[in-house]
């Protein structure tokens, strides 16, 4: 029988950890729990986000194949959260898949923002 493994964390590469530690804590509301220039994390009981420093980072392209993981988030007004994001650094690339939104982070980290399930 294989261990099962529970997963604590999420930890993504980046240029500036503290930066966007600061923007996914705004867009989720979980605090900041941890922030240095090498490493910086968000996180509550049960979520964690940690962004590491990596020297010469670089962000995917979109759409493209260099393209590793994304993340999605549930809002109830995808419009609005699309606006409110941008303002805090996001960036929209012109390419949208479907009933979704794709936004870049403020380092290109790719993420969907989805509409509640009916």
């Amino acid at each position: 029988m294989t261990t099962i493994a529970k997963l604590i964390a999420v930890t993504m590469d980046c240029a500036e950890p503290k930066r966007l530690a600061d923007f996914y804590s705004q867009i989720t509301g979980l605090p900041v729990q941890y922030a240095e220039d090498e490493y910086a994390g968000i996180g509550d009981d049960t979520t964690a986000v940690y962004f590491q420093r990596v020297p010469d980072w670089k962000a995917p392209s979109w759409p493209g194949a260099d393209k590793q993981f994304h993340l999605d988030f549930r809002v109830p007004d995808v419009a609005r959260a699309v606006e409110e994001y941008v303002a805090l650094g996001a960036t929209k690339p012109e390419f949208q898949p479907g009933d979704w939104v794709v936004l870049a982070d403020p380092e290109g980290h790719l993420f969907c923002v989805c509409p509640e399930r009916s």
